[in-house]
């Protein structure tokens, strides 16, 4: 039923339009809502936050000083909490320097309308990058990941950014790989999530997209060193290890995570038996790279895996990084038909929609009842978009091992 429902839209124009026009006036109506209430109350309120305050913070440190301070977990919880009049949700700054220098503009502009740039620039980079790869199955990607892309609107993060990214890399592995690795290379601001295209350009010796990458990586870390001086890269990395530790003890969303560590931490298992098995998925979801590179129907499917594998490799993958999903599955849409059963294309799409809605449904239930229930189910919520997207890559890999036959690595005269 899934399978059929989903894919009539595809095949009718008429119906692609509708359901196209109908989900881009509802995130426009997200971001418009969401950018109106934090004008009329500001970043905080009801003692919630936006994941976006926290960069706000973070562009204004930049020019008031102390940068370093915001890579501390008190001083940051400090500064959110003085920002927004009392207590609040806080959260960590583990990214690199790079993102710094990334939302510095933003500090000249007031909370609401530097959200507003940010998130309404985002998403139409994300749109456009998406439309240019998934073409007539543009309407079916929005249709599944359509609370992914709304959550990442709503609490103001920068999956839509990454996506584009990794999109960007995506079409133009082939035909400008010097581009592509210019996009891979500002991945260094989320590097946990460029390190299957990493590999795969590895894979196919696209040396060129490797050394433009690498230039972009290190004349930005010159840059960020300039700017905010050597011990910058002290306090980031202090950071990392502070957050591990709050990962060990599961003091983040862990329902809302998509990582192998988060499912299997929630489900009772030890934090040392999580972690083992988060390295094995990330071994296995590079296995699948490289396996995709060797035997995929076709280079633009194994690009396909290499998105999907891109969120499976760090502990730390959030419901806002799906937006990379979502360029996965536009790519691997086109040899889907031969290599899946309705049945099997059925299970890909419902357990895609399962991951992208999970995480968005419970924070609306846990919201909804008093605060102390909310901070014990926390805890206890288990994290089933983890299981989800371990069972969509097992399902690929058998794909591959079943039916496809060696591909040629090069992409010309395809479309991505």
């Amino acid at each position: 039923m899934l399978t059929a429902t989903l894919e009539q839209i595809q095949a009718s124009p008429r119906k692609r339009t509708i359901y196209v026009c109908v989900i881009l006036a509802l995130l426009a109506a997200v971001l418009g809502f969401k950018a109106f209430r934090f004008f009329a109350g500001g970043l905080w309120y009801g003692g919630q936050t936006a994941d976006f305050a926290a960069f706000h913070i973070v562009a204004q440190r930049i020019w008031l000083g102390g940068l370093d301070l915001t890579y501390q977990f008190a001083s940051f919880t400090e500064m959110q909490m003085e920002a927004a009049g009392g207590a609040t949700d806080v959260m960590p700054w583990t990214y690199p320097p790079q993102f710094d220098l990334l939302v510095a503009p933003l500090a000249f502009l007031q909370g609401w309308s530097a959200y507003l740039l940010f998130t309404a620039v985002t998403l139409a980079a994300y749109l456009m990058v998406l439309r240019t790869v998934a073409a007539n199955n543009f309407a079916l990607v929005l249709v599944v990941f359509f609370p992914a892309i709304a959550i990442t609107i709503a609490i103001g993060q920068n999956g839509l950014l990454t996506g584009a990214l990794i999109g960007l890399v995506c079409i133009n592995a082939e035909r400008r790989p010097v581009l592509s690795g210019l996009a891979l290379g500002i991945m260094v601001i989320k590097p946990h999530l460029a390190v299957a295209a990493g590999v795969y350009m590895l894979l196919t010796r696209r040396w060129s997209a490797v050394l433009s990458a690498a230039i972009v990586v290190i004349t930005s870390s010159l840059v960020c060193t300039l700017a905010f001086g050597p011990q910058i890269w002290v306090a980031w990395l202090g950071s990392i290890r502070e957050a591990a530790s709050y990962l060990e003890d599961g003091r983040y969303q862990l329902f809302r995570m998509i990582s192998a560590y988060a499912a299997l931490y929630n489900a009772g298992l030890p934090a040392a038996w999580a972690f083992w098995g988060q390295m094995v998925m990330a071994a296995l979801a590079l296995v699948a790279v490289a396996l995709a590179v060797a035997r995929g129907p076709s280079p633009r499917f194994a690009l396909g895996i290499v998105a999907v594998a891109s969120v499976m490799i760090s502990p730390y993958a959030y419901d806002y990084d799906l937006p990379i999903v979502g360029i996965g599955l536009a790519l691997l849409l086109p040899d889907l038909a031969s290599l899946a059963s309705p049945r099997e294309r059925g299970t890909i799409y419902g357990l895609l929609l399962l991951a992208n809605a999970y995480g968005l449904l419970q924070s609306a239930r846990l919201s909804a009842e008093n605060a102390h229930a909310s901070d014990l189910e926390r805890f206890m919520t288990p994290a089933v978009g983890g299981f989800a997207l371990m069972v969509v890559l097992a399902i690929l890999a058998w794909w591959l091992l079943r039916e496809a036959k060696p591909a040629a690595i090069r992409l010309r005269g395809e479309a991505a």
